[in-house]
C-alpha cells in the first residue's frame, strides 16, 4: 500500500461523511447526463462565462484585482489589447489554458509534461514569470505569514525543498493514475487525494494555486463530471476562500508524519463539489422557461445559474441594468419559484432554487 492510498483509510464516522457526499454527488451527475437537453448554444454561452468568472476567481484567489467585468472586456478585446499588468497577463493565461482543457480534454493525459505545460501557459503573458514558468522551483517558496509592514512573524507552512520535487511530483503523479486505473477507490477520492498533495509540495515558485485549479477541472473531466465547464469550481472556491485555506492548513500539519490526515481538505473539496454539482443540475430546467423571458430577465437568469449567491447591486452592476428593472425581474422569477430570497433590506440576496 503506498503512502497515497494508505492516507485514504478513515474513522467509520468521517468514511460516512466522504461517501454520504459522494453518492449525493454522483446522483446528480446521473441526473445531469439524463436530463441534459440544453441547446448547443445555451451551453456555448455558459461556457464562455465560466471562461470569466473562473479566471478572474482564481487570479483573484492569489491576490488579483481584476472583477468579472474587467476580464470580460479584457478577453473580449484580447488579440488588440496590450496586456500591461500583471494581473491582465495572468487573467489572460488563465482563460486561453481553461478554454483548451474544455475543449481538448480526452486528448490531454495526467503526466509531468502535462503540468509543467499547464504551467507554462498560466505564466505565458506574465513578463515576471519569463526565468521559472514551466519549470521546477529552484528557491524556496515556503508559505509565510507577515505583518503589516512585511515582516516575517512565522512559518505557516514548509513544502517540498526543490531537490526533491522531481522525484515527489514523479511518484504522485504515478501514484494517482495508478489508483485511477485500477477503479477500487472513488475517483473524486483520488482527485481530491492528488490535488492535496500537489499543494503540498508547492513545486512551482508561483502559480501552484492556479495551476491546481486547472487540474482539478481537467481531472473531474476525464472522469466523467462533464458539467464542470458549465459552472465555475474556481468561483465556489472564492466564495468560500477562507474555508479553503483552514481544511488545507489543517491537513497539512499532519503531512509527512505519521498520522497523516487529509479529511479537513477531502471533505471541504467534495462539499464544493457537491455545490457545484447542485447548481449544474439548476441549470437543466433553464431551456424550459427561456421562451418565457424577456431579453433582460434572461441575461439575470443566466448570470444567477453561474453565481450560488448574487444580490440586486450585483445584478445592477454587472448586467447594466438599471434598478427597477432588476427589482422587477427577480420579483417575476421568485413568482415563478425559479429563484428564493434570503435575508431582508440592505442584506437580500437571491439564489437559484434546488
Amino acid at each position: 500500500m503506498s503512502k497515497f492510498s494508505k492516507r485514504l483509510s478513515f474513522s467509520p464516522k468521517i468514511t460516512h461523511r466522504i461517501y454520504g457526499l459522494i453518492s449525493q454527488i454522483d446522483e446528480l451527475k446521473g441526473q445531469w447526463k439524463m436530463g441534459t437537453n440544453l441547446s448547443p448554444q445555451t451551453l456555448g454561452m455558459l461556457k464562455r462565462s465560466v471562461i470569466v468568472t473562473s479566471s478572474g476567481a482564481s487570479t483573484r484567489i492569489e491576490g488579483a484585482r481584476l472583477t468579472d467585468e474587467q476580464v470580460a472586456k479584457l478577453l473580449k478585446g484580447l488579440k488588440i489589447k496590450k496586456l500591461i499588468t500583471r494581473d491582465e497577463q495572468e487573467v489572460a493565461g488563465y482563460a486561453e489554458l481553461l478554454t483548451n482543457v474544455f475543449d481538448s480534454y480526452n486528448k490531454l493525459v495526467l503526466s509531468e509534461s502535462t503540468v509543467k505545460h499547464f504551467h507554462s501557459e498560466l505564466l505565458k503573458y506574465s513578463e515576471k514569470d519569463t526565468r521559472h514558468r514551466g519549470e521546477y522551483k529552484l528557491g524556496s517558496n515556503r508559505v509565510e505569514a507577515k505583518d503589516e509592514g512585511g515582516n516575517l512573524i512565522g512559518v505557516l507552512f514548509d513544502p517540498t525543498p526543490p531537490h526533491l520535487v522531481g522525484k515527489e511530483m514523479n511518484e504522485l503523479l504515478e501514484a494517482a493514475q495508478d489508483l485511477l486505473d485500477r477503479k477500487e477507490i472513488h475517483p473524486l477520492i483520488i482527485i481530491g487525494n492528488f490535488i492535496f498533495e500537489f499543494l503540498s509540495i508547492h513545486p512551482f515558485q508561483d502559480g501552484n494555486g492556479r495551476t491546481s485549479r486547472v487540474l482539478t477541472n481537467l481531472l473531474l473531466l476525464k472522469n466523467g463530471y462533464e458539467y464542470v465547464p458549465y459552472v465555475s469550481h474556481e468561483k465556489l472556491i472564492e466564495d468560500n476562500k477562507n474555508e479553503y485555506y483552514i481544511a488545507l492548513n489543517k491537513s497539512q500539519k499532519t503531512w509527512k508524519t505519521n498520522k497523516e490526515d487529509i479529511s479537513p481538505w477531502l471533505l471541504f473539496f467534495l462539499s464544493i463539489l457537491l455545490k457545484q454539482t447542485h447548481i449544474a443540475i439548476g441549470l437543466l430546467s433553464k431551456e424550459s422557461i427561456e421562451n418565457l423571458l424577456s431579453e433582460k430577465q434572461l441575461a439575470v437568469w443566466h448570470y444567477m445559474s453561474g453565481h450560488e449567491i448574487s444580490t440586486p447591486k450585483e445584478l445592477r452592476g454587472k448586467l447594466k441594468i438599471a434598478g427597477p428593472t432588476v427589482v422587477q425581474i427577480l420579483n417575476k422569477l421568485l413568482e415563478m419559484k425559479k429563484i428564493e430570497r434570503i435575508g431582508r433590506g440592505r442584506a437580500t440576496r437571491y439564489k437559484l432554487v434546488k
